[in-house]
């Protein structure tokens, strides 16, 4: 097979190895793109803005692109190269390819000899297609098989997909079913020769999916070509945009891309989350879902050293910390707990108390709410600990999200969220919502910190008012710079010993992207 590939390098060469690499032109990308690129993945370092309004809700579906054409048509090349020219955050590429449907046990041994047409759409789960779209267009966390083309079947590993601004779909039936064509926002048909495409098809059949030459052009003959002519070239009528030559097509690339752009900024309009959350429902009375730490005058004895400017990286450290545990140990109390018998060793039963969940989920919010983790690890054995990176767009100052690892399964745990302190309630409501989108029921929210600002508690109890809130002290104010009064000052800056930029809020750390 190796050979096979070899003689159809030199029949048809790889694309873009006879020009060099095209510069970006729209007015809308930087100099610099927001990517780190590894031998392995490409990473965007650029956060993705707020995707909900003040009210949690979700403001805006994301723009799907939808990307059809025949097989080998460059589909997935002109996708890559959107999203590169988009220079966008948070953009997800889907690949029809992921749905194909489990094969039976003599579809399976069709397959193997060739004899099953994988060029049908009766191939694909359009149920499943359609469902994971949705959910994807409304922010929310999905999970997508992996199909192995080796063996003709479903892996057992599914990978996530998770919120987007810009979703890209691609496949050789992208158009050819009613509801799935509802979905799309932008249907763009991938026009390429008929023989580059066969080329390319026994390249990558050959090199890829361990095929030989005899069986795929079998395949192409019998099942290609005729769904293309029958299935897949008619839906070119209903595409709102054709790419001639596909990838080749430098010009209706970079017009797609100045659309999509346009249509984005329409989402971008003039409005600031943070502007929203200071104008609303902040003279309403301090909503029941909030549980403020006791004070006693050991607790006051600890706020009045951590508040303290002149009080050492030490104390300010060691107090913190005997905080943090107290503020836990109170936040377990309030979880639902059942009766139990168990027998002492003297043999007496004793009439007890124990979880009645399934387990308890921490999730810190960077940076700062990484400080409560070992709390949290010391009265909770074998606690799954997940983190969420949120930081302020020093342009914008909106809150944006960078980064997020959560554990597998969190939908059915308790989950202890964790920051240090909250002013306006921006990056709480985000971490927030990405756990609801990740379907963690909202009465299983635990919102922690170690001191909040009312503005922060109206916030984030009007928009989630089964999100339990949980705190040391609530401060009554919050400046023009959105830093709580009298407040702690930067928490993570005084933690870590680092410096505080000119502009930091007290919602999370600021980072200029």
């Amino acid at each position: 097979s190796n050979s096979s590939a070899e003689s159809l390098d030199r029949l048809y060469p790889a694309v873009g190895s006879t020009k060099p690499p095209r510069k970006r032109t729209t007015s809308q990308c930087k100099s610099e793109p927001p990517l780190l690129r590894t031998s392995k993945r490409t990473i965007y370092t650029a956060g993705r803005p707020p995707w909900y309004n003040e009210h949690g809700t979700q403001s805006k579906e994301a723009f799907v692109i939808g990307l059809g054409g025949g097989s080998a048509s460059g589909k997935t090349t002109v996708a890559t190269m959107i999203i590169e020219a988009l220079d966008v955050p948070w953009v997800v590429l889907l690949s029809m390819d992921s749905f194909y449907k489990v094969l039976t046990k003599q579809q399976q041994e069709q397959a193997a000899s060739n004899d099953f047409n994988f060029d049908h759409p009766d191939a694909f789960d359009f149920d499943l297609i359609i469902a994971t779209l949705k959910k994807l267009k409304q922010g929310k966390s999905v999970k997508i098989p992996i199909y192995d083309f080796t063996t003709h079947s479903r892996k057992k590993e599914w990978k996530t997909l998770y919120g987007a601004n810009v979703i890209i779909f691609e496949g050789i039936m992208a158009f050819a079913d009613k509801e799935l064509l509802k979905l799309l926002d932008l249907k763009i048909f991938v026009d390429t020769d008929s023989d580059i495409r066969l080329v390319r098809r026994l390249r990558r059949d050959i090199s890829e999916r361990g095929r030989d030459i005899e069986g795929v052009i079998k395949q192409y003959n019998k099942f290609v070509k005729p769904a293309f002519d029958q299935y897949i070239q008619p839906t070119m009528r209903l595409a709102d945009i054709v790419v001639p030559r596909g990838s080749g097509n430098t010009v209706a690339i970079d017009l797609i891309v100045q659309h999509v752009h346009s249509q984005l900024e329409e989402v971008r309009a003039a409005w600031s989350l943070r502007a929203a959350l200071a104008s609303a429902h902040q003279c309403h009375p301090l909503p029941q879902t909030l549980s403020v730490l006791k004070s006693t005058p050991q607790v006051r004895g600890m706020h009045t050293i951590i508040r303290n400017k002149e009080t050492s990286r030490d104390e300010f450290i060691f107090y913190s910390k005997r905080l943090m545990r107290l503020l836990i140990e109170h936040a377990l109390s309030l979880l639902p707990f059942q009766s139990c018998t168990v027998q002492t060793p003297q043999g007496q039963d004793y009439e007890g108390r124990t979880y009645s969940g399934k387990q308890i989920t921490g999730v810190s919010i960077l940076r700062a709410g990484e400080t409560m983790e070992p709390a949290l690890r010391a009265v909770c054995k074998d606690v799954r600990i997940g983190t969420i990176l949120i930081q302020t767009n020093c342009n914008t100052g909106e809150p944006e999200l960078h980064y997020l690892r959560l554990p597998k399964d969190i939908s059915e745990d308790h989950v202890i969220l964790m920051d240090c302190t909250v002013s306006t309630g921006a990056a709480a409501m985000m971490a927030v919502r990405v756990l609801l989108d990740h379907d963690v029921p909202e009465d299983k929210i635990f919102l922690l910190s170690l001191l909040m600002a009312e503005m922060g508690v109206h916030s984030v109890a009007y928009a989630f008012p089964r999100v339990k809130i949980i705190t040391t002290a609530v401060d009554k104010k919050v400046n023009d710079l959105f830093r709580i009064i009298p407040g702690i000052g930067n928490f993570g800056d005084r933690y870590f010993g680092t410096d505080a930029p000119l502009d930091w809020s007290d919602d999370e750390d600021a980072l200029s992207t």
